[in-house]
Formats: C-alpha cells, structure tokens, sequence
C-alpha cells in the first residue's frame, strides 16, 4: 500500500504530530511530506495536497483522507494486527471517548498554549478555563490509567491511538512548565520516553522560524 502523509512543522503542528504516531504505530511504511507553516505560500503548498487547507492529509490508494481521526481510524482497520486500538469493548469504548473529547475540545488549553516544543517557559498567569481544562486532562488521564493502564506506562498499557491523541497535551505540559500530580506527571514522563516520538521531538527541535 502506498501511503504519504502531509504534515506541518514539527515543532507547532499538534495535529499532525498524532496522525505521525499513530502511523509510527501501525508500522506501516509511509512518505512524509513537510509543509512549514506561517510562510508566505503555507497555505498555497497546502492546498495543493489537502482539499480542506489543513494537515494532517493522508494519501492513499482510496482518495485523500483529512483529519487526523478519520486517518487514525482508517490506518487501525487497514493494520488490526498493529492494535491501534485498546483490546476489548469497554476499552476501545473509553478510548474512543477521550479521544473525541480531545478532538473537539480544551479549546482553552489550545487557544492559550499552543504545542512549542522549543519552548521552556511558563504562562505568566494561567487563566481560569486553561486551569480547568487541565484539571480535565489529567481526569481522564487518571482514569484511563487506573481501569486499563495496569501492564503498561501508556494510558491503556500499550501505546494506542489515545497516547498519539494525548502526545501533544503532555508537551504542552512540560513547555509550559505546568505543575501536574505524579501519575499525571509519570505519563509525561512516558511521551518523552516514547521511541516513537524521539524522531519527531528531535526534527522539532532543530526546525528554524
């Protein structure tokens, strides 16, 4: 299967870095193709891939798949084998669910720390629906790990297309020196030492403005 996923920069691009991973996941073998963002033809070389002026686009023998859960789903049934998704119904039913949650919230969080893994400061004051909307994140972190999390440091014990949909919460965690709980903290921990998101962190880190 021939596959290439358009991507934006490393370093900001939070949306592409989960359709990444979860490709980094299935182990399927796949062509990358980098569009950096906030430059004068961003949006032009953007379009020339994706009918929706967005990344993450995956290319494939079916037609262009938009939006990284569309794509995370559609890489999940084309590699069962690879387990994208927790094992069992009650599992892959809350997994689902936070991911969701992630997909179309936090706006907050996303409006005020935007993903920067350059970054290395704190908010000068953290406003009071951020605050909330982390408070939210390590809810479902917590539950996540305490009912399926038990054989493992991921969220369901094995990496999962909810630990791609949560990567770039946990670096926006620790660019924004955000004060967590330990196990909320450990699962930080986690993403940093995950092998599949070294290669991304080390691109974006060396990327320019």
């Amino acid at each position: 299967m021939s596959l290439t996923l358009v991507i934006g920069s490393k370093n900001t691009s939070s949306w592409s870095l989960r359709a990444w991973l979860v490709m980094q996941l299935s182990g399927a073998e796949f062509d990358e193709v980098l569009i950096p963002l906030g430059g004068a033809d961003t949006a032009r070389r953007i379009r020339e891939h994706s009918p929706t002026g967005k990344v993450p686009l995956l290319k494939c023998e079916d037609g262009p798949i938009w939006d990284s859960l569309a794509i995370s789903e559609y890489i999940a049934e084309c590699y069962p084998e690879a387990y994208l998704w927790p094992r069992g119904e009650a599992a892959r039913a809350l997994a689902r669910s936070v991911c969701a949650e992630m997909h179309s919230g936090f706006v907050a969080l996303r409006s005020n720390m935007p993903m920067d893994l350059q970054r290395h400061q704190p908010l000068a004051k953290v406003p009071a629906e951020v605050e909330a909307d982390i408070a939210r994140i390590v809810e479902l972190w917590t539950l996540c790990r305490q009912r399926f999390g038990q054989d493992g440091p991921f969220l369901f014990g094995h990496a999962s297309i909810a630990d791609a949909f949560y990567a770039p919460v946990a670096t926006r965690f620790r660019s924004y020196a955000v004060e967590l709980p330990p196990l909320a903290k450990a699962y930080v921990d986690t993403i940093y030492q995950w092998a599949a998101f070294q290669p991304w962190l080390k691109a974006a880190l060396a990327e320019r403005h």
